[in-house]
């Protein structure tokens, strides 16, 4: 059996970061907090805002300046759709057809209104 465990902080930190890039508070270009700044505001460690740094610098959606600091990629906003609606397809979306197979829920019982 497959338990679904906690994000790890540093990956909540990035996906919270991510959210700001999608509701356009940070836009390509756009220097991003420092990491002392983000570790303040999170309350963490400095050096798991590092890591959450090092992971968007690894998916593309951040770049560094030596000496400057990190800023928001040009394609940032695709990259992080791309990203969310792959984790969504591969992670999220097995779990919720489980429970609609245990709860005996079929495709067409599902409505716009049912969920809003």
């Amino acid at each position: 059996m497959d338990f679904r465990k906690q994000k790890p902080i540093y990956l909540q930190i990035a996906d919270w970061l991510m959210e700001q890039v999608l509701q356009g508070q940070l836009v390509a270009d756009d220097r991003m907090p420092s990491v002392r700044d983000v570790a303040t505001q999170m309350g963490v460690n400095p050096n798991t805002v590092v890591r959450t740094f090092d992971y968007l610098q690894q998916e593309e959606i951040i770049y560094q300046r030596r000496g400057v600091g990190y800023f928001v990629s040009a394609d940032a906003r695709e990259r992080i759709l791309s990203h969310q609606r792959r984790e969504f397809l591969e992670e999220d979306l097995p779990l919720i057809r489980q429970k609609m197979k245990l709860l005996g829920i079929s495709i067409d019982e599902l409505t716009l209104d049912d969920v809003i």
